[in-house]
């Protein structure tokens, strides 16, 4: 049977994230014990080939997980374009295609959220650069129980809407400029 993460570090962003995401996978240490989820707001109509972009690039296991995908350590996993990803309680990820929230799908809220249920203070999220508000409901939810919740400078995001409605609905939320975003991937244990 294959090692479940006990950890879950996730990340959430849109237009103007890619850059810093990719930034903060180069910083990680080759072995890590956490899960790392991403949420890319992603148009499925169009092919993207991130995760085998960077699984060379990075020479580490970058994936899109399905259903019943268990959710291990050391593991990059990316939701895919046009579905939620959902963390489930038995430790294992599940897509679905209900509505759009925040006209995203995948939505950085229902990762966020069903991540925040299952691994509660074991739960850390940081919220990217992005147009919209999604996100900040997700966010309130990590806090809600728990987890620790992290969001990128205004200052420092190509596109600070999402980060500046975040902050403003979740004031106890930390602020990290992109430095500080990297320096804490790159001390991942």
């Amino acid at each position: 049977m294959m090692n479940k993460a006990k950890d879950i570090v996730l990340i959430g962003g849109s237009a103007g994230s890619y850059t810093l995401i990719v930034q903060i996978l180069e910083a990680l240490p080759q072995r890590f014990d956490a899960a790392i989820a991403i949420v890319i707001h992603r148009n499925p109509r169009f092919t993207t080939k991130i995760e085998e972009t960077l699984s060379i690039k990075l020479r580490r296991s970058v994936i899109q997980p399905r259903d019943k995908t268990a959710i291990a350590p050391n593991i990059i996993y990316f939701a895919g374009p046009g579905y939620h990803l959902l963390v489930e309680p038995d430790w294992t990820f599940s897509v679905d295609v209900s509505e759009r929230i925040h006209f995203s799908r995948p939505s950085i809220d229902v990762l966020f959220d069903t991540a925040a249920e299952v691994y509660q203070d074991r739960c850390t999220a940081f919220l990217l650069s992005g147009a919209n508000q999604d996100g900040a409901d997700g966010i309130r939810r990590v806090r809600e129980m728990g987890g620790k919740a992290i969001i990128q400078s205004p200052d420092d995001a190509l596109i600070a809407t999402m980060p500046t409605y975040a902050i403003q609905a979740n004031a106890e939320s930390d602020v990290y400029d992109d430095q500080q975003i990297i320096s804490f991937f790159r001390k991942l244990t």
